[in-house]
């Protein structure tokens, strides 16, 4: 456990699209902070689930990850949130979330698929990449959550005024938000499902709003953050209407990333609605309910 003073003048640079570091010497920190999360992979507390297991002898928690790291996908990419590209984007594998819709499902429940993540070497492409034009550098997955020891070095080995982003499910613990103050300029972080219900029976997770909902609030206050949310076909009333009513009420003015593209992949025919793609009455009845709350809408 470490604790981390907030710099009362931190302020966002929208010309930069991207926020002054929390601390001087990110470079530095991040070293210093993966030393600590390494050391805690001997007690896992790094997402919700809190498994508390031993993953530097081999036990294996619900996200199934050892103490290696693996990628399954490393490339500059144009596809997501507008201000954020051209991305140079890597995908770590395996994650703590079970979600049967999930479009990298093969590798994202899986920490074993990919190639053997090599921080130097990463960050050397990295760099190439931003030689080559790109604006950010992102750490997605599966989820990067799991994998915190790697994403810090990765972060450790990065030109200090890189743009770094963080794309994650939003599920990680208080012990993982310690580990990545200051480090990130931007959070891309998923709100999936708007009830209990929806998550436990879609992706297996119990206890979901609370643990995503508390990581959004720190999200805020600590970084420049972009809520993302998927359509899911039968899913607008129960699931995107209570989230946009929550931001509304409790994150007035973030950025909100409302996506259309679902698509009917890995285990999505387990679910009779999850078998086809968003109508248009159903997206036109998202942004309908994202206007009329007011939500900061974002492409």
């Amino acid at each position: 456990m470490i604790a981390c003073a907030t710099n009362p003048d931190f302020v966002f640079d929208p010309k930069r699209k991207r926020s002054p570091h929390l601390f001087p010497d990110r470079p530095s920190l991040a070293r210093s902070r993966a030393a600590l999360a390494r050391a805690g992979l001997s007690d896992c507390h790094f997402c919700a689930h809190h498994c508390g297991v031993n993953r530097l002898r081999g036990q294996r928690g619900r996200c199934h990850a050892s103490a290696e790291t693996r990628f399954f996908s490393a490339q500059t990419e144009v596809g997501d949130e507008r201000e954020l590209l051209p991305t140079f984007a890597v995908a770590l594998s395996g994650c703590d979330m079970r979600c049967d819709f999930c479009i990298t499902g093969a590798e994202s429940w899986n920490p074993g698929a990919g190639i053997a993540f090599d921080c130097e070497t990463m960050a050397a492409r990295a760099r190439r990449a931003l030689a080559r034009g790109a604006v950010t550098i992102q750490l997605l997955g599966g989820e990067p959550t799991i994998h915190l020891p790697a994403a810090l070095e990765f972060a450790a080995a990065l030109p200090g005024d890189a743009t770094l982003v963080w794309k994650t499910n939003g599920h990680g613990s208080a012990e993982a938000r310690q580990l990545l103050e200051g480090i990130f300029d931007v959070w891309v972080a998923d709100f999936k499902f708007g009830n209990e219900a929806c998550a436990r029976r879609l992706s297996s997770t119990p206890d979901y709003l609370p643990a995503v909902q508390e990581n959004l609030r720190w999200a805020s206050r600590h970084t420049e953050l972009i809520l993302r949310h998927v359509l899911l076909p039968g899913h607008v009333e129960c699931c995107w209407q209570p989230i946009a009513e929550w931001l509304g009420d409790v994150l007035p003015g973030v950025k909100v990333s409302l996506r259309t593209g679902f698509w009917p992949g890995w285990h999505s025919a387990r679910h009779r609605e999850l078998c086809g793609t968003i109508t248009r009455a159903e997206s036109e009845r998202a942004f309908e309910v994202a206007r009329s709350i007011g939500l900061n809408l974002i492409s």
